[in-house]
């Protein structure tokens, strides 16, 4: 029993290493990959996608009136229409000059920073130019990488106009808040809508109602009367009657004023509405209702990037994408595989000073540390922590705090007289863990403290220390403890 308990242990440490070094490998479409999950790297290892955004410095063209009011049209007009309306065409920049300040260069970034926080973006570097209003912004390459910076210098102006004056009803002024809801639909559609929820201040709230009363579905009543005519022939009324089967005597027809719902000038919707709102809520429903994986992602991504271009506000000046680059880290794999490397030769020395000290002790610990590292490098990948060069840094301060930790435990094992006793071993691996993690509080408590950090890069070195430590502690009292325990056994 003593044999199998111990070898049951460690070809379960052989797994886990071969696992976490090599992987596991299946046959998808005629190759074979990994089915591992790989490291998340920060920015300073894998290296981040750089957007340059400049000012707009084009033009655009509008037509006035008589008395210099700007006139909206549906369709392009051409230049004999506009002179024969007595309108006049005129040619004027996207960005005044009096908008282009450092006020709203600043107002700019910021209102850039906050998108990029609403969409959870970890770690992100923007920087202006005050001179000529440039913003490099810098952010993770990752899946939703390109999604963001098609987003990034969207102007985000919002408004709800009279779909025939032109009129505009309501515009940013009045958001509250902007987010992203969705709900199954009844079991005989079948799958998942997305929308947009668009929430109103109190002045807002106050407009949308005003405007669902007045932009609403009416039903008209077309019904034919053919008893207003007393004077009909039997032939007229006959025919009267053909033509009242065939248009529906009673026939009703919705007739409503509609509204324009535009972002950036662009249209999104002309409706009108089917009751009242009172709660000064908005949905809007961002594709059709559906049961597939990814086009519900894609939806959700959509409306995400919708929401928070809306929740921030609008741009005050109009920027242009200049340039849009992947710029890969200094620091390559062959820089890590070289640092893992020297970790690998010293931990090695380490395991013969061990097995020189401790005999047998020192070499079942030594195959129970390896299994550690496995373990921990299997636990980094799969609670998605970001590796940044902090976190490397974590990951190496983590082995040699359990370097020591075993040697404690084999330390105060050995001084005993009866050091192959189980009683001993016991004693010994409780006193080291009472000893070593009551001296390890202030570690931990600093520990748990850089896990909350908003700046990726110490939150890394945080989470990374936490997973470490509980990994020490418990790994340890499962395995490293069990087998030492075994091997005492009588």
């Amino acid at each position: 029993m003593k044999k199998v308990k111990m070898i049951t242990m460690i070809v379960l440490v052989i797994l886990i290493t071969m696992v976490s070094f090599f992987g596991v490998y299946t046959k998808i479409q005629n190759r074979m990959e990994n089915q591992v999950r790989t490291y998340e790297l920060d920015t300073d290892l894998k290296g981040a996608r750089y957007i340059r955004l400049s000012v707009n410095k084009e033009n655009r063209d509008i037509i006035k009136d008589a008395d210099g009011n700007e006139v909206e049209t549906e369709e392009e007009l051409t230049d004999e229409q506009i002179s024969e309306k007595g309108y006049k065409k005129e040619s004027i920049p996207n960005n005044s000059e009096e908008i282009l300040t450092l006020e709203n260069y600043q107002k700019t970034k910021e209102i850039i920073s906050e998108r990029l926080k609403t969409q959870k973006v970890g770690e992100y570097n923007i920087s202006i130019d005050n001179e000529t209003g440039d913003i490099l912004v810098q952010i993770p390459e990752n899946n939703a990488t390109d999604s963001l910076v098609s987003n990034i210098n969207t102007v985000g102006k919002f408004e709800i106009i009279d779909a025939k004056t032109k009129e505009v009803l309501m515009d940013n002024n009045d958001i509250k808040l902007v987010n992203v809801m969705y709900g199954s639909e009844s079991e005989t559609s079948g799958g998942t809508t997305v929308y947009l929820n668009i929430e109103f201040n109190k002045k807002g709230a106050e407009k949308l109602e005003n405007i669902s009363n007045t932009y609403i579905k009416v039903e008209t009543d077309t019904k034919n009367d053919t008893s207003e005519d007393k004077n009909t022939t039997d032939e007229e009324n006959a025919t009267e009657d053909t033509n009242s089967e065939e248009k529906n005597e009673n026939s009703t027809e919705e007739t409503a004023k509609e509204i324009t719902l535009k972002i950036d000038n662009e249209e999104i919707m002309t409706t009108s509405f089917d009751e009242s709102i009172e709660n000064g809520k908005l949905q809007l429903s961002i594709g059709k209702a559906t049961t597939d994986t990814k086009t519900f992602q894609s939806n959700i991504t959509s409306a995400s990037s919708m929401a928070s271009v809306l929740d921030s506000g609008n741009l005050p000046i109009k920027y242009d994408i200049k340039s849009n680059e992947y710029i890969l880290s200094d620091i390559t794999n062959r820089h890590i595989e070289y640092l893992a490397l020297v970790v690998g030769i010293v931990l090695l020395v380490g395991f013969i000073i061990f097995i020189i000290r401790y005999k047998v002790n020192g070499l079942l610990s030594s195959i129970a540390f390896i299994g550690l590292i496995s373990l921990y490098l299997l636990i980094i990948r799969y609670t998605n922590v970001s590796v940044s060069i902090q976190g490397i840094v974590g990951i190496i301060v983590t082995i040699i705090l359990n370097y020591i930790f075993i040697n404690k435990i084999l330390a105060t094992i050995n001084k005993s007289e009866d050091s192959k006793k189980l009683v001993t071993i016991k004693e010994g691996i409780k006193e080291s863990y009472k000893e070593f993690f009551i001296k390890l509080i202030p570690i931990c408590i600093s520990v748990i403290t850089f896990c909350f950090a908003s700046w990726t890069t110490i939150s890394s070195f945080g989470m990374v220390m936490f997973w470490g430590i509980t990994l020490i502690a418990l790994y340890n009292y499962l395995i490293t403890a069990t087998m030492l325990k075994v091997k005492a056994e009588k």
